[in-house]
């Protein structure tokens, strides 16, 4: 994430209005990861919480906040589509409360942008496709990753060791997105043609 997007992110006057810094990167994650492009013009107004009046105090502060951000949404789609998207350093497990809160709330942000490009991935991997499999697959651990309390109660219930579930739930997201992102690129490029 750029300097000028964190200082924006942090500024105090701001920070109440905005998504955080972990839900920005995980909702332009969720946008980078869509099979259609969407336009930042689309979705930009849902990192303040969909308000048709910015909270910004002027037009160039509003100009660098979506600098900012479709900077970042480039970063993450190259990233994703060559197979080499990453956690961000903030994003880990912990003893205490299983994820970091940073690791919730990209979760959150990542599961509030799907909703939005909600019906293209339906579209592009329907429900009775071998591909939907990989669409749940990816929703279903940042689902648990998003709400672990209850996940572990569940995954106990089944017997399972559920904190080794956890870090390999973990593990495997970074490789399952960017699977996923190429998949659906690759579905999305057959239907340009």
């Amino acid at each position: 994430m750029s300097s000028s997007l964190r200082s924006l992110l942090e500024n105090p006057q701001l920070a109440q209005q905005l998504l955080s810094e972990a839900q920005t990167r995980g909702f332009v994650t969720a946008m980078a990861a869509a099979p259609y492009l969407i336009n930042p013009s689309e979705w930009l107004a849902f990192l303040w919480g969909g308000e048709e009046t910015s909270p910004f105090n002027s037009q160039e502060e509003l100009e660098a906040y979506a600098n900012a951000v479709v900077e970042l949404w480039n970063e993450s789609r190259e990233a994703l589509l060559n197979g080499s998207w990453q956690w961000p350093k903030e994003c880990a497990l912990e003893d205490r409360e299983i994820v970091t809160p940073q690791t919730r709330e990209f979760s959150e942000g990542l599961l509030q942008g799907w909703q939005l490009a909600r019906d293209d991935w339906e579209t592009i991997m329907p429900e009775d496709s071998e591909n939907s499999a990989l669409l749940g697959g990816v929703l279903l651990c940042f689902s648990l990753l998003y709400d672990p309390e209850n996940a572990m109660d569940a995954l106990s219930a089944e017997g399972a060791d559920s904190l080794a579930q956890f870090e390999e739930i973990f593990a495997s997201v970074p490789t399952m997105l960017c699977g996923l992102t190429i998949r659906a690129h690759e579905l999305a490029s057959d239907d340009d043609e």
